[in-house]
C-alpha cells in the first residue's frame, strides 16, 4: 500500500503536492551534475575517487534513483572543482 502523499499549504491554504517537486529537482541536479562531469570528461570512477565515494552510489544518484545529503553534493562538487549553490526565489506561480 502506498504511503500518504507529502504536502503543503501556499498562501492561501491550499494543499500543494511535493513530491512531485521534489521528484523534479532531484532530477534537474542529477541532469546539471552529469552535465558537468562529462563537460569536464571525467568518469564516475575519478570522481569517486577524488571523493571518497563509492561509485555505485554516484551511478544510483546519476540515473534519479539516489537521494543525495548535501554532504554528498558538496563532496561531488569539490572533487570537480566546483562548489555547490542553493538559492530560494519566489515562485512566480504562487498568489501573494
Amino acid at each position: 500500500m502506498r504511503e500518504a502523499m507529502d504536502y503543503i499549504m501556499d498562501l492561501d491554504g491550499n494543499k500543494i503536492l511535493i513530491e512531485a517537486e521534489q521528484k523534479h529537482m532531484k532530477q534537474d541536479l542529477a541532469d546539471q551534475y552529469v552535465r558537468m562531469r562529462k563537460d569536464m570528461k571525467l568518469t564516475q570512477e575519478q570522481v569517486s575517487r577524488r571523493s571518497g565515494i563509492p561509485r555505485s552510489n554516484i551511478a544510483r544518484f546519476e540515473s534519479g534513483r539516489y537521494n543525495p545529503s548535501l554532504e554528498l553534493m558538496v563532496k561531488m562538487a569539490a572533487a570537480m572543482g566546483l562548489k555547490v549553490q542553493i538559492q530560494l526565489v519566489p515562485d512566480k506561480e504562487a498568489r501573494r
